[in-house]
């Protein structure tokens, strides 16, 4: 399969079938495809597509520390990786990611669970402020992508509250809560 010299390149959700978007070549691509093939194919690209996406980004002052979390749902089992940038003069940095600036690397710390990515930058001056970003992509699939931004100037920044992590994962205090009318129905606690 050739593409049509200067064809655009497609951006949809199958641009990892052809890199062409003219319909002939596409029908044609798909048409000599295993079926099997382009069955698992189109699933994987589904799968990616639907199952990781970013769905907040938010920035905060805890301390000296810059805290930024990133908040993602993941229902599949395809491994991801993300990364946290900065845009500060039209210039990207990478903070934390698969090859983060050097000038970072001693000031970031980050906290990784499964639908949350914690990063803390540390000495946060105003030289820091700037537009930062959450993204994640699966490695080895074509550009899938999600990401999220935020706008971070220090003076109108807020102070991360106190409970911290413990609080995101309230699990643990929904049960509390709800086995206190057993706990006060069998004598162990009295309010």
């Amino acid at each position: 399969m050739a593409c049509v010299a200067g064809s655009p390149w497609h951006t949809g959700l199958i641009s990892w079938l052809t890199p062409c978007s003219h319909p002939q070549i596409l029908n044609q691509a798909l048409g000599t495809m295993n079926p099997a093939l382009s069955i698992a194919l189109l699933l994987t690209g589904l799968q990616v597509a639907g199952g990781q996406k970013v769905t907040s980004l938010t920035a905060c002052l805890e301390d000296q520390s810059l805290r930024l979390d990133c908040r993602h749902e993941n229902t599949t089992t395809v491994p991801m990786q993300f990364e946290f940038s900065l845009t500060r003069d039209a210039k990207k940095h990478v903070l934390f990611g698969t090859i983060p600036e050097h000038t970072y690397r001693s000031r970031t710390n980050l906290t990784n669970r499964s639908t949350l990515k914690v990063l803390y930058l540390s000495g946060f001056t105003s030289r820091d402020e700037g537009l930062y970003t959450c993204e994640l992509y699966v490695p080895g699939q074509p550009p899938s992508f999600s990401n999220r931004n935020v706008s971070v100037l220090r003076d109108k920044l807020v102070k991360c509250r106190g409970v911290g992590l413990l609080a995101q994962d309230a699990s643990w205090l929904l049960l509390l809560l709800l086995s206190l009318p057993l706990l006060q129905a069998m004598d162990f606690v009295s309010l």
